[in-house]
């Protein structure tokens, strides 16, 4: 049963990571499972089984979340903005209990209210840049092109594990979210097509970007831990302002106008969904 539901929340963090403005390290805080991730990543090779037997579970639901659930997502988003943000929103929103309770016992003081505020304000702010449009890069598969997805990989990884940052809006703001999320639906249409062509097309694109995924994950987590060993106090302020301030983000990229009754109350219900599925999947 632990099994399942850690595959559902490897889902979670899967849909988190490709909604720009959602945050999969906000996920995995809000579930209860940062700590662990983090840990296990940079103990991957020390104690390789173990670290396995712990992570697959997780990466198997973010596989699925993002090949199998990546297009409905994007179908609520542009058909029900509304609930599916308000969903999302109960999802950070349900764990914060669970950060407060890690924090309890750990010195802040002035350091703490700072790292709060730089934090909350670091969030909002990038909302606030990535709120113009921004232009599509043109990818021609050459050597200096996969380059470019590789960095756009650890960039996009570095942001992913920090909570509260949207990795799927940093690559928007490079004008990197729509080729690599196309590639990525494009992929499994042609899987389905059985479209060699087409298949070998969009893994020039997703395997360098997926390499640097992998060693932006490494570095940022190895970064994660230290300043949890060192300064857990205002690194656990930190994480609380980062993810206090996600909702207020989600809320900034919404439209408003023309919402009706009828969506209101579905939101308040998808709110309290996402909040009852945040404390469950967050308990041990």
């Amino acid at each position: 049963m632990k099994t399942f539901f850690d595959i559902l929340r490897g889902v979670v963090i899967g849909l988190a990571n490709i909604i720009p403005g959602v945050s999969g390290g906000t996920m995995m805080v809000s579930m209860g499972i940062y700590d662990t991730i983090i840990g296990c990543i940079n103990s991957l090779f020390k104690d390789f089984k173990k670290c396995i037997k712990t992570l697959w579970p997780y990466a198997l639901g973010m596989v699925a979340g993002i090949l199998g659930l990546a297009k409905l997502i994007t179908y609520l988003l542009g058909t029900f903005p509304l609930p599916t943000n308000m969903a999302f929103i109960g999802l950070i929103l349900g764990g914060l209990p669970m950060i407060v309770r890690k924090m309890k016992g750990e010195k802040t003081g002035i350091a703490g209210v700072a790292a709060f505020v730089l934090a909350f304000a670091l969030v909002v702010g990038l909302k606030a840049i990535g709120g113009g449009s921004t232009a599509d890069a043109a990818i021609t598969l050459n050597f200096g092109q996969m380059i470019v997805l590789f960095l756009m990989g650890v960039i996009a990884a570095a942001t992913m594990v920090i909570p509260g940052v949207s990795g799927s809006m940093m690559l928007m703001l490079l004008g990197y979210y729509n080729p690599v999320v196309g590639s990525v639906s494009g992929l499994v249409d042609a899987l389905l097509a059985r479209d060699m062509g087409a298949v070998l097309s969009c893994c020039g694109v997703l395997i360098p970007f997926g390499i640097g995924v992998v060693v932006g994950i490494f570095a940022v987590a190895k970064l994660i831990e230290v300043l949890l060993n060192r300064f857990p106090g205002p690194t656990y302020c930190a994480i609380l302002g980062l993810v206090t301030a996600s909702p207020v983000a989600i809320l900034m990229g919404l439209s408003l106008s023309g919402i009706t009754a009828m969506a209101v109350v579905v939101s308040v219900i998808a709110f309290i969904a996402g909040t009852v599925c945040a404390y469950k999947l967050g308990g041990e």
